[in-house]
């Protein structure tokens, strides 16, 4: 019997969806079922492509209580600007959670994933991160270094932001797009160890295969939500950093052990022991207990997330896209 199915463009997407509270709501939604049960979400398709410099990722999860499940395709092919095209690419299809039918293709080109994996991080500041944050910093100056910052700021609105990357002028660029976007004070930091030391907030968003967080910058009052390992090979902070932490917290614990900083950590010979952050918003584990407390929160991406964004889209779209008859 033939059916509808609804094509969405990047451009359609972003004329209906933006990073706000109610999309990181969405997402600490999809975190809550996790720590739930009932959830079927199979461990990440990923494929190293070292020959051209590229990875690709599938994720999917089916969430009791949602109407659909996504299935997500992440390619990231890094030399790519050298052609003149973008990095990153891809699309989320969002099925039926009863019939399995086919209901939506996003061709969101990553923008969904850029999106949720923001959001997260703002479910990550929103239940670890000091109550007061005057200063966040972030390590890293891409697309995540601008949107983590702006999600951290939803949920704890800071005044002041610094900056650091390896390339000064991609430092900068970003710095002045924070500063314009969140209309707070925003500058380049030359010595990372400084930015956390000046920080009660600090992202790692880099592809670093070599840690740039070490464990004796942290200081008391300090939150890090580090997102940039979600590879096997890639460590953004010192694995000393997790065992000295008073509460090393993730999004799921086998993908970190796999892709994540816990992965690193357990090749050091260390056995830190995190928390789901599902589990920090049910309530069936504490979060922060103090102000003094040090807290990490280590984020690989779940197709839990996926599926959340691509429900939430699904009532705002209100005709755009083009439907098809299949």
């Amino acid at each position: 019997m033939p059916r509808d199915i609804r094509i969405v463009t990047e451009a359609e997407l972003r004329a209906v969806l933006r990073l706000d509270l109610a999309l990181v709501d969405a997402i600490e939604r999809a975190f809550a079922a996790l720590a739930a049960g009932g959830v079927v979400m199979p461990p990440i398709l990923s494929m190293d492509l070292p020959a051209v410099h590229g990875e690709v990722d599938v994720k999917t999860a089916w969430l009791p209580g949602f109407d659909g499940f996504a299935i997500k395709v992440s390619p990231g092919f890094f030399d790519n600007p050298k052609l003149g095209i973008p990095s990153l690419n891809g699309l989320m299809i969002l099925l039926s959670a009863t019939t399995g039918l086919v209901e939506a293709v996003f061709l969101d080109n990553g923008y969904l994933t850029d999106l949720r994996t923001a959001a997260a991080g703002a479910v990550a500041a929103r239940h670890l991160a000091p109550a007061s944050v005057t200063t966040a910093g972030v390590l890293g100056t891409g697309v995540q270094a601008r949107l983590q910052i702006a999600a951290a700021h939803l949920v704890r609105p800071f005044t002041r932001v610094l900056v650091w990357g390896r390339d000064p002028a991609k430092a900068a660029a970003c710095a002045a797009d924070i500063g314009r976007t969140l209309g707070v004070e925003a500058e380049v930091m030359t010595d990372p160890a400084e930015l956390v030391a000046q920080s009660q907030l600090v992202v790692t968003t880099t592809p670093a295969r070599t840690p740039v967080l070490k464990a004796d910058w942290l200081h008391p009052g300090l939150h890090i939500t580090a997102m940039g390992s979600d590879q096997a090979g890639k460590n953004e902070i010192d694995p000393q950093a997790l065992a000295a932490a008073d509460l090393y917290a993730c999004d799921r614990i086998a993908q970190v052990a796999l892709l994540g900083e816990l992965r690193a950590a357990r090749e050091a010979g260390l056995a830190p022991d995190p928390v789901e952050l599902g589990a920090l918003i049910s309530g069936a584990a504490p979060g922060r207990q103090r102000p003094s407390d040090v807290t990490i929160c280590d984020l690989t991406g779940t197709g839990a997330q996926d599926t959340a964004i691509a429900a939430h889209v699904g009532p705002l779209l209100d005709g755009a896209g083009t439907v098809v008859r299949a």
